[in-house]
């Protein structure tokens, strides 16, 4: 059984075990009631599966067989996603957020159990819980190297295929106005907890390949300094860059509202973060890329960024988009 912890006692634990360098897990929940913070000799395989950018307490993944695998999507109608939108685009136009990022879920069925998922997806972040979910997601949260701190939020997704993907995808207004939004949101949260911050890379391309197409995304990499101590207050500072900005929107508070009030249900561990301390640094992914068992059957969380320059049908082709199964190297530079 993994224990569930309460906000203060995960913040404690975290701080004690960044004091003592002792390596440890932990995943947070969306809305950060139901952390979790294991040492990593406390993880028990047959519960808990993680690969974070290779360090990992599982085997090698065995090798994707596509001809075998059966995957299929039930997305959710236009007709029941079309008022979540424009709940959210009129909580947009009277100024209430300036950004909302709007999930939804999408039944699926495939002849994969959530274990055989993990072993044979590819991606930065891979994380699977016994019996509740599979996560394999391309996103960083922070990663925290000697005192550099770094976040890489991810917005803006097309099909490769398309023609002029590259140019499209740069040049829309819509996804641009997105991207500088969560920029600017990730400076101001890292200006937080960091003493100096700047935007390393902006707005720079990575191809994602799935069992349906290839995918291009759209991310930026804002850094910062932190103090001597961070490993110290781990718990402390880590807890105030919740929930990640780029699955939530901007401003927090009441975009969190919208949120609750659009979705209809709850996100649970999907849109939350996790990650693991080696001692000396720190890594973390966002739960993005997400299957959960709910009543036994298997559900697809997926969400995307709404502005009040979003246009309906696209960005609810952008939710079912992002339902597919990682089928090759999640994610290969680009340009």
């Amino acid at each position: 059984m993994i224990p569930i912890l309460s906000v203060s006692e995960a913040i404690g634990q975290m701080n004690e075990y960044g004091r003592a360098r002792v390596p440890f897990l932990f995943i947070v929940d969306f809305l950060a009631k139901n952390p979790v913070v294991l040492r990593l000799d406390e993880v028990k395989a047959s519960e808990l599966l993680y690969d974070f950018n290779g360090l990992t307490n599982a085997h090698k993944p065995v090798e994707w067989g596509q001809a075998c695998t059966q995957f299929d999507k039930i997305p959710l109608p236009f007709d029941q996603y079309f008022p979540k939108f424009d709940f959210v685009l009129r909580q947009l136009k009277r100024g209430n957020s300036f950004l909302v990022n709007l999930s939804v879920c999408t039944a699926i069925t495939t002849n994969l159990d959530l274990k055989t998922i993990f072993d044979r997806s590819n991606a930065k972040y891979r994380l699977w819980w016994r019996d509740r979910f599979v996560c394999f997601s391309p996103e960083t949260f922070v990663q925290v190297r000697g005192k550099r701190i770094a976040s890489f939020p991810m917005k803006g997704t097309i099909d490769a295929d398309l023609p002029l993907a590259k140019e499209r995808i740069l040049a829309d207004v819509k996804e641009a106005a997105e991207h500088a939004t969560i920029v600017d949101l990730i400076r101001n949260d890292l200006s937080m907890v960091a003493e100096k911050v700047w935007v390393e890379r902006y707005r720079f391309l990575d191809k994602i390949e799935t069992n349906q197409k290839a995918l291009l995304q759209v991310s930026s990499e804002i850094a910062g300094t932190m103090p001597d101590n961070w490993r110290e207050t781990l718990g402390d500072w880590l807890f105030k860059l919740l929930p990640a900005g780029s699955i939530s929107g901007a401003p927090k508070p009441s975009t969190l509202d919208i949120i609750h009030r659009a979705e209809g249900y709850e996100r649970g561990y999907y849109t939350g973060v996790a990650g693991v301390f080696d001692g000396d640094s720190l890594d973390s992914g966002v739960l993005i890329r997400f299957i959960e068992k709910m009543n036994d059957q298997l559900v697809f969380k997926s969400g995307g960024g709404i502005t009040a320059r979003s246009e309906a049908y696209a960005e609810y082709q952008e939710v079912i988009d992002k339902v597919y199964l990682p089928v090759a190297h999640e994610l290969s530079p680009l340009y």
